[in-house]
């Protein structure tokens, strides 16, 4: 059966299963669908692949499926050859992960994606932006930096929960912070920098997944280059400053 997956690269959860299926070597199709022209809203993608019209989706035989954090287990689950690290088949390690996959919807998204839309994404998809909107929405980002490091990552272990290797947990969230290189340097730098473990979590994430990490995120150097006009670079150490800001 071949899994087709549904997605936008500027999307934060688009690119954690793009990531996840690049470095696990699953053969899948990605097929794109454009959330600047409206592609999500299409009568055939909301009938016949997500009626709530977003993305990522997947199709996989019969299966159609929507929601990241469920496509993301039923591909590690369904998938020969993935490693165990990335969602143990042990259930306690595994309510474990899921915990995280949880907290992430109502916290740290809840924070990251709308202060992302109403910094600089919202002219770009056509939503009217509010400065009240941003200033509550970096509140919860903040919040919920300060308890990925307190709670998430407070045990030995480059990873969450103490793991000495990512999980589909640290992926997800990973790829919602990097939305953060579209914003305004200055912003970026504000939002992120108190967070050193959180920052050294994120370098030790894309070095798990390279060099697919840095080809699934060029999207981003892309969206920044054209978002404030500055010259476009071809490496990865150029769109972020992650291993300066540690330093």
């Amino acid at each position: 059966m071949a899994l087709k997956v549904y997605c936008f690269r500027m999307s934060q959860p688009s690119r954690a299963i793009l990531i996840f299926c690049k470095v696990n070597g699953i053969d899948f199709q990605e097929i794109t669908v454009d959330l600047t022209k409206g592609e999500h809203k299409l009568p055939e993608y909301v009938k016949e692949i997500n009626p709530f019209g977003q993305v990522p989706s997947i199709v996989h035989g019969d299966l159609k499926l929507f929601e990241s954090h469920a496509i993301l287990s039923y591909i590690a689950c369904a998938s020969p050859g993935v490693a165990d690290h990335w969602y143990p088949a042990d259930l306690a390690k595994r309510a474990k992960i899921n915990s995280v996959l949880d907290w992430h919807h109502s916290n740290l998204r809840r924070g990251a994606a709308p202060f992302c839309l109403h910094t600089v994404l919202g002219p770009l998809l056509g939503i009217p932006t509010s400065a009240e909107a941003a200033a509550e929405a970096e509140k919860i980002l903040t919040t919920s930096l300060s308890q990925i490091e307190s709670v998430w990552l407070n045990e030995n272990g480059k990873f969450l929960l103490g793991n000495s290797q990512p999980s589909i947990a640290d992926l997800s969230l990973v790829c919602e912070i990097m939305q953060f290189e579209i914003l305004l340097e200055n912003d970026r730098i504000r939002v992120l920098t108190p967070f050193k473990k959180v920052l050294k979590w994120i370098e030790d994430t894309r070095i798990a997944t390279s060099p697919h990490f840095e080809e699934v995120h060029k999207v981003l150097l892309e969206a920044k280059s054209s978002l404030h006009k500055l010259p476009l670079e071809d490496n990865y150490e150029s769109m972020s400053s992650i291993k300066a800001m540690l330093q």
